[in-house]
């Protein structure tokens, strides 16, 4: 490593160059690509943990007693057979963990979905007016039992994050976790498609993203764009699809029934989730596609 507590001298010979050209011709190339606009801009990615806003904090949650504690009472509770299922609790017990497996939560990773406004069609096809950080997601080390599950964290009004749910499942934070340098992941969450976005090509990741494309490979992002917007646009907060009882084809997380119990408590089906807020646990309704309209 270069130290730089000690002032380097030289000479300067006869028909050396100036140290001013240098500099002039950095800043003439920072002029030049400032003024070539979004398409030469430096390529969307996912947010770094460090572009987390309180990511110490989310990180300190899912390694925490209280979480570890919640995953284990989760991964010892049945999960119901069919959607259909009634609500089971999940007992209490001292030790949680106590008989299960090894494990560790690993570290949480960002969940991007697209915005109301990009679905819209009200905005221009960009990658920071296409998506937003919502979420963060987390797995564990290994199964327990042969199942795997999802921390899922929530942004917490005033800063901060929160203990939202945990999902049997590891897709989403796989998924998430698949970001790589110059590139970002999003999710289209009403039909559970994963995407990445390449500059300004998107790119499915999984069948339902496939099948959101038309079945194609790749589209740009504009193109992406007018399929959400015909997919959306007429089904978002404040629509009639939406006042009329449905859930909105697209629009953040909604709250939770406000059904409480002392206990947690699990849904059933594909979907299960054990769902906590402020100490007291929730049932997560499924939300009603809009093919099912």
């Amino acid at each position: 490593m270069r130290d730089l507590s000690t002032t380097e001298t030289s000479t300067k010979r006869p028909g050396s160059r100036s140290p001013r050209r240098p500099l002039l011709l950095a800043l003439g190339a920072s002029a030049l690509l400032s003024l070539a606009g979004p398409a030469h801009a430096a390529p969307a990615r996912d947010p770094l943990p460090a572009d987390i806003p309180g990511y110490q904090a989310a990180l300190d949650l899912v390694k925490s007693a209280d979480v570890r504690d919640a995953v284990c009472r989760f991964l010892s509770t049945p999960l119901p057979a069919g959607g259909g299922a009634p609500v089971q609790t999940i007992p209490e017990t001292a030790e949680p963990c106590q008989g299960l497996p090894a494990f560790t939560v690993k570290d949480p990773v960002a969940v991007n979905e697209i915005t109301p406004a990009f679905a819209a069609g009200t905005v221009q096809p960009l990658a920071t007016e296409a998506v937003k950080l919502t979420q963060l997601v987390s797995s564990l080390s290994t199964t327990v039992n042969g199942r795997n599950a999802t921390v899922m964290l929530n942004p917490t009004q005033g800063g901060g994050w929160h203990l939202a749910a945990i999902r049997d499942g590891d897709s989403d934070a796989r998924y998430a976790g698949r970001a790589s340098v110059g590139t970002l992941v999003f999710t289209e969450p009403q039909i559970r498609g994963w995407y990445q976005l390449r500059l300004t090509t998107v790119e499915p990741l999984n069948d339902q993203a496939r099948q959101g494309l038309g079945g194609r490979a790749a589209v740009s992002l504009s193109e992406y764009q007018g399929l959400v917007k015909a997919r959306y646009a007429d089904k978002l907060p404040g629509s009639g699809y939406d006042v009329h009882g449905y859930s909105s084809g697209y629009s953040l997380p909604r709250e939770a029934d406000d059904t409480t119990s002392p206990t947690p408590l699990i849904t059933g089906g594909s979907g299960a989730a054990l769902a906590l807020a402020g100490g007291t646990a929730l049932i997560l309704r499924r939300r009603r596609r809009a093919n099912n309209a």
